[in-house]
Formats: structure tokens, sequence, C-alpha cells
């Protein structure tokens, strides 16, 4: 598998760091028109670079579209010439995979939304193939995000605003939680680094405790709260607060927003 990525971004570099153990950075080649991060690229990741799409996507059996919404179009216009059937994977929030095949005149695509933990291995990507994807191809554009963590595919492409809302934004809504257990720690008194540490390790335990269970998460936190506690006096606070009916409301308005950028970054 000989890989191409137009755009060299974090996601990008992220992918590419995972795929070393994979294909290898040999069968890897960067398009990334700032010579800066080709200069970084080259140093860090050890991977050939290029400032133009013709000259890095020649021998490429997978082109990953890594760049802004708003450029995906003149990326795909640009690979309209190529001869072959080649797999095009676009990383690209909310441009839809037909879309994709018109611009760049292929139907061999499949569309992934990957999110920031990528960036240390353990990312969850959500994917969609055009059924002119093949199922070799579907299994290379795969290998790809797995290369950085859990992949899952859907048969409904409408699903990745979903994807984007839980998974892509979640991990500020995570981080924005932790801004408040770090908020309450100061108030208490901590330091900022105890108050810091507790906050990372609180979320970090909690986390891997609930990866490694087969139990309902609602089980898990039943079992933190014992009836006339201090977490039932917390969760009783939240309640009355709308807190879980807030976040829930908030995974639906990035879902809207997912639609409204897809649409407009479409559009223009």
């Amino acid at each position: 598998m000989k890989l191409a990525f137009v755009g060299g971004g974090n996601m990008a570099a992220a992918l590419i760091g995972g795929l070393r153990t994979g294909p290898g950075a040999s069968e890897i080649v960067v398009v990334e028109r700032d010579a800066g991060r080709r200069t970084w690229l080259q140093g860090e990741l050890h991977v050939a670079c290029r400032a133009d799409v013709d000259a890095a996507v020649a021998d490429a059996s997978v082109i990953v579209v890594a760049v802004k919404p708003a450029d995906v179009r003149g990326v795909c216009e640009a690979l309209r010439h190529l001869p072959g059937n080649r797999l095009v994977l676009s990383i690209a929030a909310g441009i839809s995979t037909a879309s994709i095949a018109k611009w760049c005149a292929s139907e061999a695509v499949v569309r992934a939304m990957p999110n920031t933990p990528a960036l240390v291995g353990r990312g969850i990507t959500g994917l969609f193939a055009r059924a002119g994807a093949s199922q070799a191809q579907r299994v290379e554009g795969e290998a790809v995000l797995r290369a950085v963590g859990t992949t899952i595919w859907f048969d409904e492409e409408s699903m990745l605003d979903a994807v984007t809302a839980i998974s892509g934004s979640g991990p500020a809504y995570v981080f924005y939680f932790m801004e408040a257990l770090q908020a309450a720690a100061l108030q208490m008194g901590m330091g900022v680094e105890q108050a810091r540490k507790f906050a990372l390790e609180t979320f970090a335990g909690a986390a891997q405790l609930a990866v490694q269970s087969d139990e309902d998460l609602a089980v898990l936190r039943e079992r933190v709260t014992s009836k006339g506690g201090t977490t039932a006096a917390a969760l009783e606070s939240m309640r009355a607060a709308g807190v879980f009916d807030a976040l829930v409301r908030a995974a639906m308005a990035a879902r809207e927003r997912s639609r409204e950028l897809g649409k407009a970054a479409e559009a223009s």
C-alpha cells in the first residue's frame, strides 16, 4: 500500500506516525504547501514531502485528503486526471462522499471522522464507504485509521455527523469537565499542580475502569454512589442543574453544526 497524504497537519502527522509500524515511511509521501511544515515533517517523521499534488500522488494507491473542508474541492479536482481506480480517503469534516466522488470523478471514496486522541494512539474513527470502493479498498482505508485507534463502520453516511458530535467534539467536553473539577479543587484550597493532577488522574482512571468493564456505565456510576453519601449529594446537585440534559443538547448542537458546515463548504 503506497500512501499519499494531501495536507500535513496534526491529524495527518498522527496517522503517519502510527502507520510507520505498518507500510513504512518509505511508502508515504505528503503534499504540504507550507515550506516550514514540510521541513518539520521530513525531519520528525522522515517522510518524503512535495509542494504539489501531481508529483506526490503518481504512484499512490491510497490518497488521504487531510485538508480543511473549504480546500477539499480544489484537491479533489486536481485528482480528476489520475489513471486507475485509486482510493480517495477523506478525513475532512462534513464533506459528503457524493461531493468528493463528483469532484474527483471517482466512486472509490471512503470518508472517515477521526478524533484528536489519535495523536496519542487512542483515537476512534467512524467510517463510511461508497459502493464504488471495493472490499480491498475498504480494508486499506480502515488500516490507515486503525494505526491510531479503534474504527467503526457505518452503513449510513449521515451517522458521521453523529460521530463528529460524540467523538470528534467529545474530547472538548471531557476537557471542559476536567476544567470544572480543577476549578473546584482550587476553590477548596488545593494548589494548581495538585488540582490539575487530581482532575486528570480521576478522569484517566475512571475511563480506564470503564474500558476494562463490560458493565453499563450507569451501573459503574451507581457503584460509586452510596445512598446519602458525598457522591449522591454531588449527583443530585447536577441533576437539579440539568447537567445531563445539557450535555445531550450540546452534542445535538454539535451534530447540527456539522451538517451546516458541510453544506456550506460544498456550496462554496
